[in-house]
């Protein structure tokens, strides 16, 4: 279209004379106009079912699901919880979602035998019948191990939590003694500065992470193969990761192997 303004005052002006104002919007959205759509009040038949049973989860995320991130991994729980037509609990609010919480985030690339997830449920179901019906469309490599009915009031699996434990394995081998060398002086520092960088820092935060790391040591597996161990505080509001020991220790995490075996809680 060509341009029929002289100035720009000229064409600032007409642009407001057509551009509606707010007030006239908002005016002629008014109950004379629109209705009382906005006045329906809140019932108890306008909200989600009220949950009757928590039900906690023990499963292993492996091979195929090793590399889903922590987001992905609660959409494929969700997914399944929806497939299997299991009576879920849903949030309120506009978007509303499956009632579930995932204790941990597990790290991109590490497996584990110990991830645990509370699922809320606005019918009791067995928790037998509960893990078979969820397993049976539930995501390759992901296996529920455990099923347990925990009560609808207790703390949240993130109040609860206060360590994890983890077995590190070395694919290409390691020197047995200089390991356990390293592992005694790592415990016997009185201190371990490390550096961590998140995604939004726009500088490395520096951290102490000896009072994390609870206990290590040096294991022989099946076949004979060694094995680190790592016990690791992890609460909601500090956690050590296996990468920042292997890195304290002289390892490249990327050249291990890095399996959860247990998520502990606070009685």
């Amino acid at each position: 279209m060509r341009r029929i303004f002289t100035d720009k005052n000229s064409e600032s002006l007409i642009r407001e004379n057509l551009r509606p104002s707010v007030s006239s919007v908002f005016h002629s959205c008014l109950p004379a106009a629109c209705g009382t759509w906005y006045q329906s009040p809140v019932t108890e038949e306008s909200q989600p079912p009220r949950p009757v049973q928590r039900l906690r989860l023990t499963f292993s995320k492996d091979g195929p699901a090793r590399y889903i991130s922590h987001l992905d991994l609660a959409r494929a729980l969700e997914r399944a919880l929806n497939r299997a037509g299991l009576p879920v609990a849903y949030t309120q609010g506009f978007n509303r979602r499956p009632r579930l919480a995932l204790a941990a985030a597990l790290p991109l690339g590490y497996v584990s035998v110990a991830e645990v997830a509370d699922v809320w449920l606005t019918e009791a179901v067995e928790p037998e019948l509960f893990g078979a019906r969820l397993m049976a469309r539930m995501a390759p490599g992901i296996v529920v191990s455990a099923v347990a009915e925990v009560a609808l009031a207790a703390p949240s699996l993130q109040q609860q939590l206060a360590e994890s434990v983890y077995e590190v394995g070395f694919p290409d081998g390691v020197d047995g003694d200089g390991l356990r060398q390293s592992v005694a002086e790592l415990l016997a520092a009185g201190s371990i500065m490390r550096e961590r960088r998140r995604p939004k820092d726009t500088h490395p935060q520096t951290f102490d992470l000896r009072p994390l790391l609870l206990d290590m040591a040096v294991e022989k597996a099946e076949g004979g193969a060694l094995l680190l161990r790592l016990r690791l505080v992890q609460s909601a509001t500090q956690t050590a990761r296996p990468d920042d020991v292997l890195a304290a220790l002289g390892f490249d995490p990327l050249a291990t192997r890095v399996r959860r075996v247990a998520l502990r809680f606070a009685d």
